[in-house]
């Protein structure tokens, strides 16, 4: 391989490195909450609420730190909302999720036109680590891509930990499975499912801030562009596995970069159906994978109390 080949191969991989990011934090929420039992189709909303809320605050305050911890505490707000209309009301999971999705969009169309001029901005303060540092270098590592793509493999480790080593995820996991036998164990089911969907709305919500703040540094309708969903079919694909999720959600980055490298080069295909390329392999994972994947027992089922009597 040449130089030029080199170089190319490395900005791709940095390329689909920085675009599985997202995808990531979304997909190990997407984990928790259905490990628990609740179906979160409400992926993409929750994302978009990240986005939105980290790029408004960041826009309007000028500090991107901020936008970043707004961005994940109301992201966990949107969870518990999906928690209390799933698990306390036992409305049907994916109607909750839906309706969360519509509203979010709505919602954020709607304010983006009162706090941005046209509905998006044209920049967003920078979010920066060590800006006292003067040494390049130091900065270069430091940088917000790096420290994030460290913090998504820290999560999806804890998270191995936490899901197959400690009580807590044992607790997880049995709720998932046999609602009913966990209770009689003595474990609180709708605490179990809360505190999974609240995590979800958490890594939702710092998904999306790293979307707006970090990878495109705007916010505009739109943004997350069906993240949540091809999020969701990487939770299917990883078979609900923190490693597996990690790597299916690569597998869709590195497709998403290919296809924006692609439409680079001068070939006579629509760019319509290069966009379709991550969602046509998303949707080939799920068929290959369709006879195999095993999800927990209970999810999507609303756990009846008197239904141990």
């Amino acid at each position: 391989m040449n130089e030029t080949q080199i170089s190319f191969l490395v900005d791709y991989l940095t390329a689909a490195i920085r675009l599985s990011i997202p995808l990531g934090f979304a997909a190990l929420g997407g984990m928790w909450s259905e490990r628990s039992g609740v179906l979160n189709i409400a992926l993409e909303g929750m994302l978009l609420t990240g986005a939105f809320v980290s790029a408004s605050v960041a826009f309007i305050s000028n500090n991107a730190w901020l936008g970043l911890m707004i961005g994940g505490i109301i992201g966990g707000f949107v969870g518990l909302i999906h928690a209390y209309l799933s698990v306390t009301l036992q409305i049907n999971q994916i109607v909750s999720a839906l309706g969360i999705n519509l509203s979010v969009a709505g919602l954020t169309a709607f304010f983006s036109r009162i706090i941005f001029s046209g509905g998006d901005t044209n920049t967003l303060s920078k979010l920066s680590f060590f800006d006292f540092f003067s040494q390049s270098k130091l900065q270069e590592f430091l940088s917000p891509e790096n420290l994030f793509i460290f913090f998504l493999l820290v999560l999806s480790l804890g998270s191995l930990y936490l899901l197959f080593y400690t009580n807590f995820g044992l607790s997880v996991r049995a709720v998932g499975q046999y609602p009913l036998a966990a209770e009689t164990a003595g474990i609180s089911v709708d605490w179990i499912r809360y505190s999974c969907v609240l995590l979800s709305g958490i890594l939702c919500g710092l998904g999306g801030s790293y979307l707006a703040l970090v990878h495109i540094q705007y916010f505009a309708e739109g943004i997350v562009a069906g993240k949540g969903y091809i999020a969701l079919a990487a939770v299917i694909f990883g078979r609900w596995h923190p490693l597996g999720i990690l790597g299916a959600c690569f597998l869709f980055g590195a497709t998403e970069s290919l296809q924006l490298r692609i439409q680079t080069f001068d070939i006579k295909i629509p760019y319509q159906f290069l966009n379709m390329l991550p969602y046509l392999v998303a949707l080939l994972a799920l068929l290959g994978l369709g006879g195999k994947a095993s999800p927990p027992k209970g999810l999507g089922v609303a756990y009846l109390k008197e239904s141990r009597d």
